[in-house]
């Protein structure tokens, strides 16, 4: 059910809708939802979208709506197609369930947000003009299945931008909270797409593609808990590096900029003209020969985070599994 009498006003801040995509996580589940309604900013709406769970979800979910009287809990029913098309679905009924002017934030099942995760996000969206797409994301602790022997994600030591986005995705899903600038494109732009990688590195795409910005924080907001589950799990250790290696050289990473290019042409009229101009030369360039590839790939500027990272980007290019 819509409901949107109740806009934003000055005095009351606009609500942040929380996309929680489910699919069997009843044994994270209660630490996630306790963590959400324990957080410092009280103004938000919970999304749910279970995917076909077979164990308790459900009814934990609906033992929480009934526990949050007066914080609006929706419950729906997924597409029984995945994480990333849970979440599609999820964005595409933000609009119907949340008032003009609201924040949009992702929600994994089975992470804990610390309690300032959704305040430290919204104060520094305030800082960009409002017609600005902003999109906050953070670096997180990664624990283990219990939620101990904390340690801190990667750092980012270059600057979030389209150039670095077409080759890595930089903005952790289970960290992000979008503007209503960012959330009303990110809306719009769910319509046109069939099918994403992942979608936090489509929204990562689509931000900065559009001339957004990214405004990402080195201080933890949230457990990142790893186990056997994980959909990606962390990328900060040896073992995670090496998996990363054999998806470059068995083609996977050149599958997933196929996808990528596919999503971002759908919404190609929402990204600025030089952006557009990026999308093109990176897929052309992916389809040269050798020679030319390497010579286009140095002149677009494309850039990964870390030396390993960037050395992996030419090797797949060499590979052509760029």
């Amino acid at each position: 059910m819509s409901d949107r009498s109740e806009g934003a006003t000055a005095a009351q801040p606009a609500p942040a809708g929380i996309l929680l995509a489910v699919y069997n996580g009843a044994d994270g589940l209660p630490a996630q939802l306790d963590s959400i309604a324990a957080q410092d900013d009280p103004d938000w709406r919970l999304l749910v979208s279970d995917d076909g769970s077979h164990d308790d979800s459900d009814a934990l979910i609906a033992a929480f709506a009934g526990r949050m009287q007066g914080r609006r809990v929706v419950r729906l029913t997924g597409p029984g197609q995945g994480a990333a098309r849970n979440f599609l679905f999820l964005i595409r009924q933000w609009r119907a369930h949340l008032p003009p002017g609201s924040l949009m934030a992702f929600c994994d099942q089975d992470d804990v947000w610390l309690t300032d995760k959704l305040g430290r996000g919204r104060a520094a969206l305030a800082a960009v003009p409002e017609n600005v797409p902003a999109l906050y994301c953070s670096r997180t602790w990664i624990t283990d299945d219990r939620l101990i022997g904390r340690r801190l994600s990667a750092k980012r030591p270059h600057a979030p931008g389209f150039r670095n986005a077409l080759v890595q995705n930089i903005a952790s899903g289970n960290t992000i909270l979008l503007n209503p600038a960012a959330a009303a494109l990110v809306a719009a732009a769910a319509d046109e797409v069939r099918d994403v990688v992942v979608h936090d590195w489509w929204v990562y795409l689509l931000v900065t593609g559009a001339g957004g910005r990214v405004l990402h924080d080195d201080t933890p907001t949230l457990l990142y808990r790893q186990h056997a589950g994980n959909q990606i799990g962390a990328n900060d250790h040896f073992r995670a590096r090496c998996k990363r290696i054999r998806q470059l050289l068995r083609g996977d990473f050149r599958d997933w900029n196929a996808r990528n290019i596919a999503a971002l042409t759908a919404s190609a009229h929402r990204l600025t003209t030089e952006n557009r101009r990026l999308l093109e030369q990176f897929a052309a360039m992916r389809r040269a020969p050798l020679p030319a590839r390497l010579w286009q790939l140095s002149r677009l500027r494309l850039y990964r985070q870390s030396r390993p990272a960037q050395v992996a980007l030419w090797l797949a290019a060499v590979l052509g599994r760029l």
